[in-house]
């Protein structure tokens, strides 16, 4: 009766254990659910413009430039100035009224201006000008910034997308291995394979475990990038990009409508040319300075003056003899012809960047053609047959090896091949600017 009851309690030990291993594996399987980020391009592309601190940074910069434009366009603030007596023949503060029967007049002094500058040919509308211009300066900025940003998150995209169907290549073809590797073992046992042939594929599982050991490396590097990119702050959690991964088509419109697209919306070029705009505006502004801002106040003078109650009206402004502000003129006009050489380079670098992206686009495209997708189907359906084969042993070692590494280059090269498409793709989005 003692053993039938520890035989039950084992058996009953037992139990409980495997459920609690099923419990925690079903926990486990929910939190890798739970912390798994599946995103396609759309969402990872909102979740990047609500989320990141680049742009939220460089959109309150516009903010505050356009606050300057509010700036520019107020007056200036009246000055006051003022003179009182504090002492005179031993009294502090002497002021009063004598009174003489006549209605008396008073004695003591003091004086009181307010002056208001007056800005002169057309200075003011020409800083509002600039500070316009500056704003959208600005706005530019962010949208190059934003532009580069976006590039990269769907550089990190697709190439997170390329590394993980690696992986799973990477993974059934360990599987196999491994299956095969059992069978060998079982095979050198009874003496039916040599001890060199088992040696061989295990050097190939060795260098398979080695290869997806960097790409796993790669894919946390890349996982990094995205989640600085995203404001993921949170280490379980595993971006997975989701959604077509179909093949790109050229683009409808020619090279030369891509040109000017681009020269119409490529923020870094009107970047450009905008900043032209603003030194030539900045040359305007500088001569306008060769002409002196007026000063005009009303004053108000008690008993030092030739009336006891003297009212006047000052007006003051600068006699321009020696300074015209040539130096700042001659700087500006230096500084347009730069600006214009540089808008020029920049016209130049961007056509041409244009014409280079899409010439890659071109060749990628045709690359990937109907018929080298059919030989990548049939070579995947021979090497199933080939592993099949060496496993019967109707081939022998080294046809089987050649055709692996054969078959592994091509899976290699068909995904960085589709890599390339989105890439070259991507690239020509970047130079247009759209």
């Amino acid at each position: 009766m003692i053993k039938k009851a520890i035989k039950q309690n084992i058996r009953m030990f037992r139990v409980i254990v495997v459920l609690v291993m099923v419990t925690y594996t079903c926990s486990l399987k929910s939190q890798t659910i739970a912390d798994t980020l599946s995103l396609d391009i759309q969402k990872l592309e909102k979740r990047f413009i609500d989320s990141n601190f680049l742009l939220l940074a460089a959109h309150f910069n516009v903010d505050a430039q356009k606050a300057l434009i509010e700036q520019a366009k107020v007056w200036q603030n009246p000055t006051i100035n003022t003179d009182f007596m504090m002492g005179a023949d031993g009294k502090f503060f002497n002021y009063g009224k004598y009174d003489d029967g006549k209605g008396g007049h008073f004695f003591g002094q003091y004086y009181v201006q307010v002056q208001q500058l007056i800005m002169t040919a057309g200075k003011r509308g020409k800083l509002i000008n600039m500070a316009t211009t500056n704003a959208k300066l600005s706005e530019l900025q962010m949208q190059d910034v934003m532009r580069n940003l976006r590039y990269q998150l769907h550089q990190d995209y697709y190439n997170l997308s390329q590394q993980l169907t690696l992986l799973q290549l990477y993974n059934e073809q360990e599987f196999q291995l491994d299956r095969l590797l059992s069978g060998m073992k079982a095979q050198l046992g009874v003496g039916n394979i040599a001890q060199k042939d088992l040696v061989r594929i295990q050097a190939l599982s060795i260098a398979l475990q080695q290869d997806k050991t960097d790409l796993e490396k790669s894919i946390a590097d890349t996982q990094n990038d995205l989640k600085t990119l995203l404001q993921i702050k949170d280490t379980r959690t595993f971006i997975k990009p989701t959604g077509d991964s179909s093949a790109t088509n050229l683009p409808q419109d020619g090279l030369d409508k891509l040109i000017n697209q681009a020269l119409q919306s490529n923020p870094n070029y009107i970047l450009q040319q905008t900043t032209t705009t603003y030194q030539q505006q900045n040359l305007a502004y500088q001569k306008s300075l060769r002409n002196p801002d007026v000063t005009l106040g009303p004053n108000f003078d008690r008993n030092s003056n030739f009336a006891p109650n003297y009212v006047g009206l000052g007006v003051s402004l600068p006699l321009p003899v020696f300074n015209k502000n040539q130096g700042n003129i001659k700087s500006a006009q230096y500084t347009i012809k730069q600006q214009q050489a540089v808008t020029r380079n920049a016209e130049t670098e961007l056509v041409n960047n244009v014409s280079n992206a899409y010439e890659k686009l071109v060749l990628t495209v045709k690359q990937n053609s109907s018929s080298q997708q059919s030989f990548y189907n049939q070579y995947e359906v021979i090497y199933n047959n080939m592993l099949d084969s060496y496993r019967k042993r109707e081939i022998n070692l080294l046809e089987f090896l050649d055709f692996y590494n054969d078959y592994n280059s091509s899976q290699q090269r068909l995904l960085q091949q589709k890599l390339n498409l989105h890439l070259a793709e991507e690239e020509l989005n970047y130079q247009i600017g759209k």
